[in-house]
């Protein structure tokens, strides 16, 4: 019996950030020419795994070996050197030049010291084929669609000298016809002995392509398993099998009328139309997996975004021409999910980030009382004990735990009777979300009705009454807190259980 040596073994990968342990001992052995699967819940440290193998992240322990030497590249440029190539989820360019210059970007064909536009043009459109893309290379990628950005992407990875590619998430924004030309062209890298890592959360995806996957739960490899040899169940029971080590208290309140009326609200191929209610003193959880349309309901139910069809009604009263601003007039709150692009004022004080949606509180005769709006933002500073050198501290200095309570405060001061919160704890201690968890269950005895999205399993199972489940931008079930597990919130949010399930 012929044993094959591994392409890439990564052994003991300890990778931590403040607040935050990534990767514990993490390990991965891939063989050439195969699709390797690397499959996980959100935050189970995939992304962070590539990032130390392509040079984007330095590890702080552990060991990489590719084609049997060891490798540890000081940037991304140095490991696409050494043929090891990541196409990000986040889309990496540049939008003011053409399809076929971003292809080649970095790598222009050069002739008597002029570039070779016409080289580029046909070996774009060569490798644009490939994919059944018919993108013309002199197109702007500011004009492309996401889509065709990501199959630009793709094609940019393909023209380089790959000994191993990373792909995460690369089907996201991609019909089913571009994803089997995809699979195509990966396919043919195997046939070369390239060997493929592929992430994704969509299960029948992995059993399209893939041939062994790689299963991690909180920064740590828990198992490889033989695609062919392996139920769709022994998977998710590899992702979701831990118990629930935080014991998150959960307050019986009783609830009240509806408060949130949401009918038929939609955006067409962003958002299907989707319809619930959520009355005062309950938490409703919204699980899903990336890109299951989370945070675009959210936004959409706020008025952040446009959307095509339905309403949405705040103590039954339709919100006026569905904007941020009538939103808060009415009383909905938004903690959106990145506090410091769309949440804070970084270089603001403390006091100016909590009075924001509340000026008019403050103001006589178009003047702020500038005393008016210090006492209100040192009222909320000590009833969320949030630790500032003082009221005049930029935002941008606080710890996490600390700029995320400045958000929430600032939708207390405002007195919302609904409060959307997209991932209130990511990327904060467990202190700090111990001090969270207490608010949230404070905020709904008082009747505040909550829309908590999280994709930390323990905090929806903990805290929600009944649970949301989004997959590719439906709303496939709701479920009460008797039948929420983690198990079957996994099958919904994957696509697997078509069952709908919708608890009153």
């Amino acid at each position: 019996m012929t044993v094959t040596e591994p392409a890439l073994r990564m052994l003991g990968i300890i990778k931590s950030f403040p607040g935050v342990q990534a990767l514990r001992e993490a390990e991965l052995e891939v063989l050439p020419g195969e699709v390797h699967v690397l499959l996980g819940e959100n935050g189970a440290g995939k992304s962070t795994l590539m990032k130390v193998l392509c040079g984007q992240y330095r590890a702080d322990a552990g060991r990489v070996e590719f084609a049997g030497e060891i490798s540890q590249p000081a940037s991304p440029l140095d490991a696409e050197r050494q043929g090891l190539v990541m196409i990000h989820q986040e889309l990496n360019l540049v939008p003011g030049l053409t399809a076929g210059e971003n292809i080649f970007l970095g790598h222009e064909p050069i002739r008597a010291g002029l570039i070779e536009s016409e080289t580029i043009r046909q070996g774009s459109r060569d490798l644009l084929h490939q994919l059944r893309c018919d993108v013309d290379p002199d197109t702007p990628v500011s004009r492309l669609s996401v889509a065709e950005q990501q199959l630009v992407e793709i094609a940019r990875a393909l023209r380089q000298q790959i000994r191993l590619l990373v792909m995460d998430e690369p089907t996201a924004a991609l019909s089913r016809s571009e994803i089997e030309a995809l699979f195509e062209a990966v396919r043919s890298l195997c046939r070369r002995g390239v060997p493929v890592i592929y992430i994704s959360h969509r299960l029948r995806e992995i059993f399209a392509i893939g041939d062994r996957v790689t299963v991690m739960r909180d920064g740590h490899t828990v198992g490889t398993r033989e695609v062919e040899q392996t139920e769709v169940s022994e998977l998710i029971q590899l992702m979701v099998g831990r118990t629930i080590a935080e014991q998150i208290p959960k307050r019986e309140v009783s609830t009240g009328e509806a408060v949130l009326e949401v009918e038929d609200l939609g955006r067409e191929g962003v958002l299907s139309p989707t319809t619930f209610t959520v009355s005062s003193g309950e938490i409703l959880g919204v699980a899903g997996l990336m890109g299951s349309g989370r945070t675009e309901l959210a936004r959409a139910i706020f008025g952040a975004d446009p959307t095509d069809s339905g309403t949405v009604q705040v103590t039954g009263q339709d919100l006026p021409g569905h904007q941020p601003t009538a939103s808060i007039a009415a009383g909905l709150g938004f903690l959106t999910e990145d506090r410091k692009l769309q949440g804070l004022l970084l270089k603001r004080s403390v006091t100016e980030n909590i009075t924001l949606t509340t000026l008019d509180d403050f103001a006589r005769f178009g003047v702020l009382d500038l005393g008016a709006e210090v006492e209100r933002a040192g009222t909320m500073v000590d009833k969320l004990g949030i630790r500032a050198a003082s009221l005049d501290q930029e935002a941008v200095n606080l710890s996490g735990g600390n700029q995320q309570k400045v958000v929430l405060a600032r939708w207390l001061a405002a007195r919302c009777r609904v409060l959307l919160f997209d991932e209130p704890t990511r990327g904060i201690d467990v202190g700090a979300k111990a001090e969270i968890y207490e608010l949230i269950g404070e905020l709904v005895e008082q009747g505040v009705a909550v829309v908590l999205i999280s994709s930390e399993m323990p905090e929806l199972l903990g805290l929600a009454d009944r649970v949301a489940v989004m997959h590719e931008g439906t709303l496939q079930g709701i479920l009460p807190r008797s039948a929420a597990s983690q198990e079957r919130i996994l099958q919904l949010a994957l696509g697997q259980d078509t069952s709908a399930v919708f608890a009153s």
